[in-house]
């Protein structure tokens, strides 16, 4: 049972009502998380604000749900798995790459560079060591790119949190955890 209830969305007013709806139509569904974060104005639009920063980046919608389930898996953070599982075969990824996401892996060398790199973005709470930024860098990334990455990062550990706060009941297809 949820912690924090999501808003039903008949309660929901002004910006926060707006925001929503936009959300129902760009996904078809309104999530649980969207309307958990609506309890708040604040935070509903600190995400809003954050995910329409990092998709205008330079990552594109692969890369980016690539980034999502690493950071979700590297969390623990099941609505998330489930949710970047979709959204991941939404923007193309297959069930393999999907998985592989999850611990940090890729069908490619510059693939698997970014999700190594969120990966030790989160499990060592930013303090990255110069080693593994220049091997990001030699993988034909620059600076700009860490910056990217560590946005995509920061994106989903609020998302991950949330959900842990909220104990989101998880509205996609879950997907099973991974063996220890």
């Amino acid at each position: 049972m949820p912690y924090i209830q999501p808003l039903d969305r008949a309660a929901a007013t002004g910006a926060t009502a707006a925001t929503l709806d936009a959300i129902q139509k760009k996904l078809g569904a309104l999530p649980n998380l969207f309307r958990t974060l609506a309890r708040s104005p604040a935070a509903l639009q600190a995400y809003v604000q954050l995910a329409a920063a990092a998709g205008g980046g330079r990552f594109d919608a692969a890369r980016r749900e690539r980034i999502a389930l690493t950071v979700g898996e590297a969390n623990d953070c099941g609505y998330c798995v489930a949710a970047h599982g979709a959204l991941g075969a939404m923007a193309g990824l297959d069930d393999a790459q999907i998985e592989a996401a999850r611990v940090a892996r890729a069908n490619d060398a510059r693939e698997t560079a970014v999700l190594s790199l969120a990966q030790r973005i989160v499990a060592n709470r930013g303090h990255v060591d110069t080693a593994a930024l220049d091997a990001f860098k030699s993988a034909g990334f620059d600076d700009a790119d860490v910056l990217e990455v560590l946005v995509n990062v920061v994106l989903n550990v609020f998302t991950n949190y949330t959900n842990h706060l909220a104990r989101t009941e998880i509205d996609f297809p879950v997907r099973a955890k991974l063996a220890a």
